[in-house]
């Protein structure tokens, strides 16, 4: 879909009823009724995609009203549906829309609230970002155990009142845990992007209590909330976040940490949504 065309883009629209078109039309194009578990495969998280089951359809995420290709590297730009070895079906989301890209934030939403309307009752979130603590190498997988929203933004609008206690499920985390004892957790810091953080705002994200710092998924995880769903979120350690890290941050080298952990995470990741 064109960007001049998005639905989304008119202030009357109602951001619901969009993504049930979108829904109704990932049925059409699928030819599945209704998915299970959504994920949302951040740079790094794509090879999952491949491991997780069967993929039966591949839907340009252009051709779903509400989306567009996604215009960051690293992303695939499409909807597939993933027949899962328990019967159960997975939509993979590879068309991620970021805040800093200047759509808005219902644009930046619709992804999960379209999952929501597919059937979807599992949120899983990833992304690539860095690292706060300094045992963590970049390839190294994390799971979200809380968020931080520094957008000033929020997907809710008018008075809309949702709790956010435990929103990164604890039983799914534990159940991560159970696949990989090794796995650590953190609060995730999301900035608004796209530049890096600076060295001070890495150190402030620290003294609030963040551990891991990125541009995206806290809008999401609230927008799933709304919509009923429970949350997984994970975050892949592609560097060392400024100012903790001795060298200049660069997107290459958030996509060369991503490519070399694909197999690892995209392994684990598949084992997680196995056992959902």
């Amino acid at each position: 879909m064109d960007a001049a065309s998005n639905p989304l883009d008119d202030p009357a629209a109602d951001p619901f009823e969009v993504a049930r078109d979108a829904a109704a039309r990932i049925a059409e194009l699928t030819g599945v009724d209704r998915h299970d578990v959504a994920l949302t495969l951040g740079s790094g998280w794509g090879a999952a995609a491949d491991l997780i089951g069967e993929t039966t359809a591949t839907v340009p995420a252009g051709e779903v009203p509400g989306f567009s290709a996604s215009g960051v590297a690293g992303h695939s730009g499409t909807l597939r549906s993933i027949l899962l070895p328990s019967g159960a079906r997975a939509l993979v989301i590879g068309a991620r829309t970021h805040f800093y890209e200047g759509h808005g934030v219902r644009r930046v939403v619709h992804s999960v609230r379209t999952a929501a309307a597919t059937g979807a009752r599992v949120m899983v979130l990833t992304n690539g970002a860095g690292g706060i603590k300094e045992h963590w190498t970049p390839g190294t997988p994390v799971l979200i155990s809380d968020h931080i929203n520094l957008t000033a933004a929020s997907p809710l609008e008018g008075a809309t009142f949702i709790d956010l206690t435990d929103l990164y499920s604890r039983r799914l985390r534990e159940l991560a845990r159970g696949i990989d004892p090794a796995l650590d957790e953190g609060v995730y810091v999301q900035f608004r992007g796209p530049h890096y953080e600076t060295p001070a705002e890495v150190q402030m994200a620290k003294a609030i209590g963040g551990h891991i710092v990125g541009m995206s998924t806290a809008l999401e995880a609230i927008a799933a909330r709304q919509a009923g769903m429970e949350i997984l979120g994970f975050s892949l350690i592609t560097n060392l976040a400024a100012g903790i890290s001795p060298d200049p941050l660069s997107h290459a080298e958030v996509l060369a940490a991503g490519k070399a952990a694909e197999p690892v995470i995209g392994a684990l990741l598949a084992k997680v949504v196995a056992a959902l």
